[in-house]
């Protein structure tokens, strides 16, 4: 047991997106078989009375479902700058960083599992 509480402390991989107010983080995490599943958080900032809170989305996405997945949310933004935003220079976002952080972004027209 203490070897899968290891494990799951353990980050096996996880990728940072910065958007705004708006963070995702897709992170790949173990099961207790040794088997690998993706979670995909959108962490938004909000402010409270108090102070800021973040408030967390989160789905987790098993390999069985990745191409089905992939397939979909292609289809959808495909469809989003082909037919409804023909007009939208997407690349324009990646150069507007807030920071001037660069996002290492490659194309995203379309997305693939390795």
């Amino acid at each position: 047991m203490d070897d899968y509480l290891d494990k799951e402390r353990k980050e096996i991989f996880s990728e940072r997106v910065r958007a705004g107010k708006r963070t995702y983080f897709f992170d790949v995490k173990a099961t207790k078989s040794n088997d690998y599943y993706l979670t995909i958080t959108e962490s938004k900032r909000r402010y409270k009375d108090d102070g800021y809170t973040y408030e967390k989305h989160k789905i987790f996405l098993y390999k069985e479902d990745f191409n089905k997945f992939l397939a979909a949310l292609n289809q959808t933004v495909n469809h989003v700058k082909e037919e409804l935003l023909p007009d939208v220079d997407f690349d324009q976002f990646e150069r507007e960083e807030v920071d001037g952080e660069s996002t290492d972004s490659e194309d995203t027209d379309e997305l693939k599992w390795d």
